[in-house]
């Protein structure tokens, strides 16, 4: 019999985001483990499966447990929200695996934050991006810095996840000022999506100069477009090229 980890990526919330594929990981799992809120998500979903969970901060623990667990014989279902690739537990499991070589590891993909707000207010991604979090919890102040302003240069429209937290109640104002510094305009179209698929669900759009002072939580992904990123009839678009070649 495999002993089988799946890791399985929630999307945002609501049950409407789940896919096909992570839906059946969940039925064919024996035990749903993860962070308390990503469990508490699906778990009603699921009520008579057996649930483990940690608080934040408790990931290496969680996956061990999970490698542990599913070595033993019972099928696992590590779950995070969005994509377990994106900045989720994919990573640290991958890279425990080795230690228990008979357990195989399946990673099931979910819909990410830029793909589920970007969604909410139109088209921000379009075109070439890069996702950048502003947490330092894992990587320093100066290596997130250095990746806004190459984001910068090249005029990539950008994503960004944990802009603020009451820790780094200023750290998207920076972010801001490092863009400005690194030339890009006041009016360069932005937005936000927070609590995408949960209760208190809001899409706006804003200018650079605005976002810069709008306060935001860990609840939020915020969008930052190009220089050709237009707001148009409420909705946030970043134009492939395709007016330059076949008109629009």
């Amino acid at each position: 019999m495999a002993k089988r980890l799946y890791v399985v990526g929630l999307g945002p919330g609501d049950e409407r985001y789940l896919t096909a594929q992570a839906r059946a990981a969940l039925e064919a799992s024996d035990v749903l483990c993860g962070y308390t809120v990503y469990v508490d998500l699906v778990s009603g979903l699921f009520p008579d499966k057996e649930t483990f969970t940690t608080p934040m901060r408790g990931e290496v623990e969680r996956c061990r447990w999970a490698l542990e667990t599913a070595d033993s014989g019972r099928t696992v279902a590590l779950v995070c929200s969005g994509d377990a690739g994106v900045y989720g537990m994919a990573g640290p499991v991958l890279q425990l695996a080795p230690q228990w070589p008979s357990v195989e590891v399946e990673v099931v993909p979910g819909v990410t934050s830029a793909l589920s707000g970007g969604a909410l207010l139109g088209a921000p991604i379009g075109h070439d991006f890069c996702v950048i979090s502003l947490s330092d919890l894992l990587t320093s102040w100066e290596v997130i810095e250095k990746r806004l302003r190459c984001g910068a240069a090249g005029d990539f429209s950008m994503v960004i996840y944990n802009p603020a937290s009451h820790k780094r109640a200023d750290y998207l104002q920076r972010a801001c000022d490092i863009l400005l510094d690194a030339g890009a305009s006041p009016d360069t179209v932005c937005g936000y999506a927070r609590n995408t698929g949960r209760p208190g669900e809001e899409a706006v759009i804003l200018s650079l100069g605005e976002l810069r002072n709008t306060p935001l939580d860990m609840f939020s992904t915020v969008f930052i477009g190009s220089s050709t990123t237009q707001a148009d009839h409420g909705r946030m678009i970043t134009p492939r090229g395709y007016e330059k070649k076949q008109g629009l």
